[in-house]
């Protein structure tokens, strides 16, 4: 038997059907979708240090469970010292199975251990349905390990939808458990 991540079952039995529900769609493959996950973590301090990319692509591939790659500056910027083509981050692009089972792990184990959490913003959508928000620090996941992390740092989140407008992936990252702020100001 082959597995399949619960959030992808869940999308299938039970988020489809509602948001069907919900927007009136003539057809189930009308309902949007998460086409993919990018994780990104700016290491500004990495100029100074070489070895805060490799620490950082090591935690990330922990946290993602996919390799992830450095990010070179594009061009020369004199104030900051920084050189085109120097490492000065790291990222991750999931799909599929590993899309699902990272939000899954993101909304049911790492965001509730954030301090003084009150929901995410619901003011990161772009207009065109894709979600950004950013995570104060990478040791609320539970694959990193406090004592070996040397710097804290946080990262962005961007959850990208193949919905049309802002309403509908609000709906739908409502039903995979994103927990927004209480929209009642």
């Amino acid at each position: 038997m082959e597995y399949t991540p619960r959030l992808k079952t869940r999308y299938y039995e039970e988020i489809v059907p509602a948001l069907v529900k919900q927007f009136e769609y003539k057809n189930k493959m009308e309902v949007p979708k998460i086409l993919k996950i990018s994780v990104n973590q700016g290491l500004g301090q990495a100029i100074i240090d070489k070895k805060l990319i490799d620490a950082g692509i090591e935690e990330m591939t922990m946290i993602t469970g996919q390799r992830a790659v450095s990010t070179k500056s594009k061009k020369d910027i004199s104030n900051f010292k920084l050189r085109k083509g120097m490492p000065i981050g790291v990222r991750v692009t999931l799909r599929g199975d590993n899309m699902y089972e990272f939000l899954d792990r993101l909304v049911a184990v790492a965001i509730p251990r954030i301090r003084d959490f009150r929901g995410v913003n619901d003011k990161g959508f772009d207009g065109r349905g894709n979600y950004t928000f950013g995570i104060p620090e990478q040791i609320i996941f539970p694959e990193i390990d406090i004592d070996k992390v040397h710097n804290i740092n946080g990262m962005d989140i961007t959850i990208v939808t193949s919905s049309k407008n802002d309403k509908e992936a609000l709906a739908l990252l409502k039903e995979f458990g994103l927990p927004f702020k209480n929209q009642n100001r």
